[in-house]
């Protein structure tokens, strides 16, 4: 038997053969579960080591039942960078990130975009359930906030009355635009400051046009009651726009995403709060400006009308406007005389013609030329048959009337 014959052949087990590279995906494939991605991760710091490029690695270990549990970890250097502490061996820590396979060496490990001491952890974690509850109750929502007005005439500040933030914010707003300013002192760190903020934003609410919320740069710590709900609800409540100026600009506190707009620094805020003296001024002198081309321009179009106006009405134009007036008056009354003579005429000359007839037509008309008619019962006698011997009849001349009686009729042959 050769050596190695004995062996077991990958076709007895009916299994599939993979590539390293398979199973490398594979991995990769259930390190996928969600549950890995984006969690905090708390345990102690072993073998740290800071690399020359910047990136750091170091495991996360965590002793219990007899045995170590230890999970390898590496922070880049752009995350590394922005770290508030410097991490070593033994410390406790939590760190946030996600749990990903390093395909070509098949090695997953903890990515870590996050790490805070564990005893500043709780507070931060605190933060992050806050967070949650105030935006679930719509004070975050980008549809509250409101424009802050342009020229306000009194500036609110909440902040300590000892504190540079204060100084930086009254020397901003006296070089840009002097303004009155109303500070509403408080504590703004260290224990129950929050309630000291929170009552001091109500105190000024509404006695300014805009108030500036802050205080100057400081630890995770120290810019806590910025972050509490009592002082995110009472910025929320305000009837006056407000400005969140907590830190500086790489800090953010949960007032920031309920105020009206976030300033990285409080003489930022000032900024914000007040325009800008001499930019006012130019843009007042550009309105100026062009007032005054509007209104010489107007000036110059009333003058043209005005020097026509002149020119229409000089007294020789006038007379020969007047005089061509004139002329065109006779020249209508002209024709309006010979209009109406003709249709006299005309007039005249149909009622003649309807004069001739109606005489031709009229009966007594005959009385003129010696004939007369005779009536008999009130009816005029056409024929010597409507008569009889002994009638009585009447006869009517032109100038008169006469009864008589007949004695004698003769009637002619021919009818």
């Amino acid at each position: 038997m050769m050596p190695g014959s004995h062996a077991t052949s990958p076709e007895r087990f009916g299994s599939p053969i993979l590539r390293v590279s398979e199973v490398s995906g594979l991995i990769c494939d259930l390190l996928d579960d969600p549950r890995l991605h984006q969690i905090w991760v708390r345990g102690e710091v072993t073998n740290y080591r800071n690399h020359t490029s910047g990136h750091r690695y170091f495991s996360l270990s965590e002793q219990g039942a007899g045995r170590t549990a230890v999970i390898n970890c590496v922070m880049w250097r752009s995350v590394a960078s922005t770290l508030s502490f410097t991490p070593k061996d033994g410390m406790d820590v939590l760190a946030w990130g996600s749990v990903e396979v390093y395909e070509p060496h098949g090695r997953y490990q903890f990515i870590v975009r996050e790490m805070i001491p564990a005893g500043a952890g709780e507070r931060h974690l605190m933060v992050e359930r806050w967070k949650r509850e105030l935006e679930a109750e719509g004070l975050f929502d980008p549809g509250r906030k409101r424009p802050l007005p342009v020229f306000p005439r009194r500036v609110g500040v909440v902040t300590s009355s000892s504190g540079a933030a204060l100084k930086d914010i009254l020397s901003v707003i006296s070089r840009r635009y002097p303004v009155e300013v109303v500070v509403s002192p408080t504590t703004v760190q260290g224990e129950g400051a929050h309630t000291e903020i929170a009552e001091a934003i109500r105190r000024v609410d509404g006695l300014v046009d805009v108030i500036i919320v802050g205080r100057g740069g400081g630890s995770f710590e120290d810019l806590f009651p910025f972050n509490h709900p009592d002082v995110v609800r009472a910025v929320a409540a305000c009837r006056t726009p407000v400005i969140s100026a907590v830190g500086h600009e790489v800090d953010t506190a949960l007032c920031d995403f309920a105020a009206d707009l976030r300033a990285p620094t409080p003489s930022a805020a000032a900024e914000r709060a007040v325009p800008e003296r001499q930019e006012v001024l130019r843009e007042l002198l550009g309105y100026e400006e062009r007032m005054l081309s509007l209104v010489q321009h107007r000036l110059a179009a009333a003058q043209n009308d005005v020097d026509d106006l002149r020119e229409r009405m000089h007294p020789r134009r006038l007379a020969r406007r007047v005089h061509e007036r004139m002329q065109r008056l006779a020249e209508m009354e002209e024709r309006l005389e010979r209009a109406a003579f003709g249709r006299l005429q005309r007039e005249r000359t149909v009622l003649a013609e309807l004069h001739t007839r109606l005489d031709a037509q009229n009966p007594l008309s005959v009385l003129e030329r010696g004939y007369s008619i005779i009536e008999a019962d009130g009816r005029v006698v056409r024929s010597a048959r409507d008569l009889r011997p002994g009638a009585r009849v009447a006869l009517r001349m032109k100038d008169g009337r006469a009864n008589a009686v007949v004695e004698e009729i003769t009637y002619d042959r021919d009818f």
